[in-house]
């Protein structure tokens, strides 16, 4: 007991570390976080990190057993404060990533967007190759600048071969169209959340300061090492979920995403 008291301390003291118990004001407050807000300082909520704990070991769960049945995961993070370590954890881990902007259509019309995907990685391969020179300077440029494009916003995408198995979101608020497409395909969602979060829209939330750098580091990060966790110990069941995403023949499908 004392063992487990002293890991479930060191977490709690890691999360305070990380600034993760900050909230927002009162009266940003979303009410489905009513439950998780310990009270206020200075105006500013904190949140109570004693139920974090709870509520990232169960993300931490999930996230393990699709690395272990090697289901594929997406991270989403696209502010900012997020962009840089979502792109380096994913790497770490080996999964897809979207850290420029969720593009309308990725999952719910997810062929068009394999087109676009190949569509980059065929020009960026003749690019590299010297195949565009035998077009004008002028074509040239334009063929680079869509290279470019596409790159920003896909390369993160391109190891997704189909329908990912669940999506962990920085900031669902702001991710609204990537919560939207996935609830709407029935594929499970973890998010870190702020209080002015609706967390009944997530599968697996995770309440807590989804702002600063350190705080969204560290829960990155917790998810990165529980997907290679269930990397390092592989299973043959596929992941149980009652949110398993539908087959894409099944999928509701919405129109073409545009850049």
């Amino acid at each position: 007991m004392e063992k487990n008291g002293s890991m479930h301390n060191d977490l709690i003291d890691a999360m305070f570390k990380a600034g993760a118990h900050f909230g927002y004001q009162k009266s940003r407050r979303h009410p489905s976080v009513k439950q998780f807000i310990f009270g206020a300082k200075n105006r500013t909520e904190i949140i109570d990190l004693e139920q974090v704990q709870g509520l990232l070991g169960k993300a931490e769960a999930f996230v393990s057993s699709l690395g272990s049945a090697g289901k594929q995961i997406v991270f989403v993070g696209n502010k900012p404060e997020a962009r840089a370590i979502v792109e380096r954890a994913a790497a770490e881990a080996g999964v897809p990533f979207a850290r420029e902007r969720w593009i309308g259509g990725t999952i719910t019309n997810w062929p068009e967007i394999k087109k676009r995907i190949a569509r980059m990685e065929d020009l960026a391969g003749r690019k590299e190759r010297g195949e565009l020179s035998i077009y004008t300077k002028k074509e040239q440029l334009l063929l680079s600048r869509e290279v470019d494009k596409l790159r920003r916003f896909f390369a993160g995408l391109s190891t997704l071969k189909t329908l990912p198995a669940a999506l962990f979101v920085i900031d669902p608020k702001k991710e609204s169209t990537a919560v939207s497409e996935a609830r709407k395909l029935r594929i499970p969602i973890v998010a870190l959340a702020g209080s002015d979060c609706d967390v009944s829209l997530v599968d697996y939330p995770i309440v807590a300061n989804d702002t600063s750098v350190s705080s969204i580091a560290f829960f990155v990060e917790r998810m990165r090492d529980a997907y290679l966790e269930g990397k390092r110990n592989p299973t043959t069941p596929e992941v149980k979920s009652e949110n398993k995403p539908e087959s894409l023949a099944n999928a509701q499908v919405e129109g073409k995403p545009t850049l």
